[in-house]
């Protein structure tokens, strides 16, 4: 409905309120009615006298200070736009990108994909029908790279604009991945012959953590690695450890040697007097029941700590 439309009609209301409210006032009810003001009624003549004559052009009042432009165009859509396709159409850029960015990885590898990408391929499954690239950049903002995201708390990725709970199940599922293929390379292997992957899986495992968490390698006789596992989680800074549960536990595996490993989730694999306190405590409690201590890796964000090489263990 125009402007003049709307006004006319609201003219020709107010002309039936007059002349009913104006029958009304010879027999007035017993309560106050409802309805328009007096004063409005007196403005009736006022409103006629503005409604322009019909099919009048008029124009707003106020220019819009907003300019007009394609949703997606060049200039509205930064690094965008809109593409043309086959036919000749007009198409969001985003049309065709997950097909086009599958058949790039399935024919070139990761290799020369950015990591931006290879977070899209994976976020494809957690969301549907939308531009990912945003989302996995500010992901990779947020958490530094590839491994910082897949190890992110629940409760800090929920935090990224644009994480949905299937964003964390997708990144989890990606981490039990790289964390069991990892471990396939280490167990049931001469340590001796595999310690470049063993340091590489403890990397993938706890570098990225946020919180501190003690693992136990233990190896039988002949220096094979028959069990991995997590014995305690701690604090940003601190880790319980039980000597005596970690000699128990060798018991039952019938281990002859363990090698142990912490993260510290500052980044600087650096030991501590309660690290350098513990390990003591550790190797004495094995030494009781002739079980050996190999070494005591700290895991950092770039590099790692020996205690085996830095003189504290013989």
């Amino acid at each position: 409905m125009g402007m003049n439309s709307w006004l006319a009609s609201t003219s020709s209301l107010l002309r039936k309120k007059k002349r009913s409210s104006g029958s009304d006032l010879k027999h007035p009810p017993a309560r106050k009615m409802q309805g328009f003001s007096e004063d409005a009624l007196r403005g009736l003549d006022d409103l006629e006298a503005r409604i322009p004559p019909p099919d009048t052009e008029t124009k707003p009042a106020f220019t819009p200070s907003y300019k007009h432009t394609e949703r997606l165009s060049k200039d509205a859509a930064a690094g965008g736009g809109l593409l043309i396709d086959g036919a000749g159409n007009k198409v969001p850029h985003y049309w065709g990108h997950r097909e086009r960015l599958r058949q790039r990885f399935l024919k070139g590898g990761h290799a020369p994909m950015p990591e931006y990408e290879i977070l899209e391929l994976l976020l494809f499954n957690a969301i549907p029908r939308i531009d990912v690239k945003p989302l996995a950049k500010r992901l990779l903002s947020a958490f530094g790279d590839l491994n910082g995201v897949v190890a992110a708390s629940e409760h800090r990725l929920m935090q990224v604009e644009g994480v949905e709970p299937k964003v964390y199940y997708q990144l989890k599922l990606a981490e039990a991945f790289a964390q069991r293929m990892g471990q396939a390379k280490i167990l049931e292997r001469c340590v001796l012959s595999s310690w470049d992957d063993l340091i590489e899986y403890c990397r993938t495992t706890m570098a990225h953590r946020e919180t501190e968490q003690f693992r136990v390698l233990f190896l039988d006789r002949k220096n094979v690695i028959i069990a991995d596992e997590e014995q305690a989680k701690g604090t940003v800074d601190h880790v319980p450890v039980y000597p005596r549960e970690v000699a128990k536990r060798a018991l039952e595996l019938n281990a002859s040697a363990i090698i142990l490993v912490h993260n510290h989730p500052s980044g600087d694999p650096s030991p501590s007097t309660q690290d350098i306190t513990m390990t003591d405590q550790v190797s004495s409690a094995c030494l009781a029941i002739g079980v050996t201590i190999h070494d005591h890796v700290i895991i950092g964000k770039e590099r790692e700590f020996s205690f085996k090489e830095g003189g504290y263990l013989v």
